[in-house]
């Protein structure tokens, strides 16, 4: 069985949301879910987020990064290509109740994850806030997604090209002296999530975070994904991805998914058939 891919669209250089027919995943999804994709037949699986999907037409959307020789692969599909293997939904979906007021954080291709967030505590009746940050300009996304579902939306940019001048923790910051935000959930770099819980510490708001360690299977089996959440271990692919932002250990899980950077360099640098 393959999967294929309906519709591409470039969202920011180097980022592109695909439409794939996945119907039974479509019809089981979750916010906060993923699936494990197989680009190449010989090729590697990696992990995705679902952003949203369609249960009654049957589809699914991915957004990808292209940072490395599986993405920039995928990069290069288009409708009417297929997939070998789409596998999901796994992981534990976005706990969703009515907690009122909830600042959905999203930090680059992050937003891509935090918006099925934002969409499913909208639809509880929360008052959703979406703070989203980049770089700059060109590699904001889903800014038009996030404002149909959201009360307020703050854009921020590292070197000021649109919306905020500064980082998503500064805006995060003055809004929580403005208003009782009863709920945090931010997803993105490392050091970004890291960076939202130690603005929520001293309120004690509580605040959930999306990891993405290293991942093999994401059935548990491999052991890949393991996070220290609380001083224990756990497997972001069965347990999350989803956790309680004051309770990671993040200079664990930024030391696991240092890894393999010196062999992650090394297939950038080689060409695209490095895997053939």
């Amino acid at each position: 069985m393959s999967f294929a891919i309906l519709a591409t669209e470039p969202l920011a250089p180097q980022v592109t949301r695909f439409r794939v027919s996945a119907p039974r995943v479509a019809r089981s999804h979750r916010a906060g879910q993923f699936v494990i994709v197989r680009v190449e037949a010989n090729g590697e699986r990696i992990p995705l987020t679902v952003s949203d999907a369609d249960a009654d037409a049957g589809w699914i959307e991915l957004i990808v990064q292209a940072v490395g020789h599986t993405t920039s692969v995928m990069a290069g599909l288009g409708a009417g290509d297929e997939l070998p293997d789409v596998v999901g939904p796994l992981g534990r979906p976005t706990d969703v109740e009515a907690y009122g007021t909830v600042a959905v954080v999203g930090g680059g291709v992050g937003t891509a994850i935090a918006y099925p967030a934002a969409v499913a505590l909208a639809a509880e009746g929360n008052d959703v806030v979406a703070i989203i940050g980049a770089r700059t300009k060109e590699l904001v996304i889903l800014e038009d997604e996030m404002r149909q579902v959201a009360g307020q939306v703050i854009v921020t940019t590292d070197d000021g090209t649109k919306g905020r001048h500064g980082f998503v923790t500064d805006a995060l910051a003055d809004l929580i002296t403005e208003r009782t935000i009863d709920r945090v959930i931010a997803v993105g770099p490392i050091p970004m999530m890291r960076g939202v819980a130690e603005v929520t510490r001293p309120q004690a708001i509580p605040t959930v975070v999306s990891l993405n360690p290293i991942m093999v299977d994401g059935t548990g089996m491999c052991g890949g994904c393991r996070v220290l959440v609380g001083g224990e271990t756990r497997f972001a692919c069965v347990d999350g991805p989803e956790f309680d932002g004051h309770q990671v250990d993040f200079d664990i899980l930024d030391l696991r998914n240092r890894a393999y950077l010196e062999f992650e360099a090394c297939h950038r640098q080689e060409p695209s058939d490095a895997h053939a």
